[in-house]
């Protein structure tokens, strides 16, 4: 064999080598998003999210308040900017997380439907039925991906309750309550830093619609009936918060005939009953987040232990998300009509409240 052979072989082997190294340490550039709005309760925490991830990098802040742009822009190392139109007409931006109050969320949503830029909006989605409705239609005419803060789908008891429902379990269904409490105003949440989220005007509810819309958005993913009309009553609870309902009860006739009731507030200093199905054949509670659950066709459910055969939890919302901007295929999102939906629900709740009567809710646009 040539002398030369050897060599030539082991050079080409080490090409090899290396270019094989290459491509398995080579992985997709990270999506490139940007923070719109700095405002919301839960930022800290999307913060931190975003930072762990490899998949996603924050290219730009923006708030209408510097310091609060600052300081999320020192946090994720991302450029700070004034102006919106930096964001919208960057194409590398594929989308943006909104984290902004409520009465800001119209124009920024509008404007990132129209920069083709998928959305992330916390909740609720608008301030009213009009502006929501209006935030949904353009996300979809714009083929644009939409997630909200609705967690409680992704809870194991919520997935195996859907299904139940779906599948017949509970026979005719008579009655659903829901229930979403926290001591946020006994313990003063909103008296500095997110003051604006007990200021109306800003948010467009009280602590009755923001703790309340988590377990409206069960009630309607699960028993997937419109709502025909609502009556409620808010309170100012401890009145820490002028102007301010810090906790309701509200009732909702479902299309069908069955009966929801829905409360909700920040004055609780315990919160043991999230959620209550009654039908014709079959029971369900959730009790200190253990599920109780009968049902005359499902075997073993006598409704005297705990249910424990239930799915694999979902990802966080916002990780569903994220998971989705990065390319993930199979993420499920809320779309933007479901949260549409719900804010004109939520809305026809306060303003049965406001007249105290019945009020109609908004359907959606055809």
């Amino acid at each position: 064999m040539n002398k030369f052979v050897f060599p030539l072989l082991a050079l080409a082997a080490m090409f090899c080598f290396a270019a094989n190294a290459l491509a398995a340490d080579a992985s997709p550039a990270p999506a490139q998003i940007a923070l719109v709005g700095c405002a919301h309760i839960h930022t800290p925490d999307f913060a931190k999210r975003m930072k762990k991830r490899s998949d996603i990098a924050v290219k730009y802040v923006w708030d209408h308040d510097a310091a609060r742009a600052q300081k999320y822009g020192e946090l994720l190392g991302a450029t700070i900017v004034t102006d919106l139109n930096q964001i919208w007409n960057d194409p590398k931006i594929v989308a943006v997380v909104i984290c902004s109050e409520t009465d800001r969320h119209l124009d920024l949503v509008l404007a990132a439907a129209k920069a083709r830029k998928h959305v992330y909006a916390e909740k609720p989605l608008g301030i009213d039925a009009k502006d929501s409705y209006a935030m949904a239609k353009a996300m979809q005419d714009a083929g644009v991906m939409f997630q909200t803060g609705y967690f409680m789908r992704g809870e194991p008891v919520m997935q195996f309750l859907k299904q139940q429902v779906a599948d017949g379990a509970f026979g005719k269904i008579t009655r659903i309550r829901g229930c979403n409490a926290h001591s946020g105003a006994l313990g003063g949440w909103f008296d500095k830093d997110y003051r604006w989220m007990a200021d109306p005007k800003q948010s467009g509810i009280g602590g009755f619609g923001d703790l309340g819309t988590h377990s409206l958005d069960i009630m309607l993913w699960i028993m997937n009936e419109p709502v025909d009309r609502v009556a409620a009553v808010t309170s100012n609870g401890t009145a820490r918060y002028e102007g301010c309902d810090e906790l309701g009860e509200g009732i909702l006739m479902f299309h069908n005939g069955a009966i929801g009731t829905l409360a909700a507030g920040w004055d609780d200093v315990s919160n043991p009953v999230g959620l209550e199905i009654c039908g014709t054949e079959g029971h369900a509670a959730i009790f200190n987040g253990k599920l109780l659950f009968q049902s005359k066709k499902v075997a073993g459910a006598d409704g005297k232990q705990p249910w424990t055969q239930l799915p694999p939890a979902w990802s966080h919302a916002f990780e569903l998300y994220l998971d989705a901007v990065a390319g993930k295929k199979d993420a499920t999102l809320v779309t933007g009509s479901e949260a549409a939906y719900r804010a004109a629900v939520m809305q026809a709740l306060y303003d049965a409240a406001k007249g105290q009567k019945w009020a109609e809710v908004q359907q959606p646009p055809k």
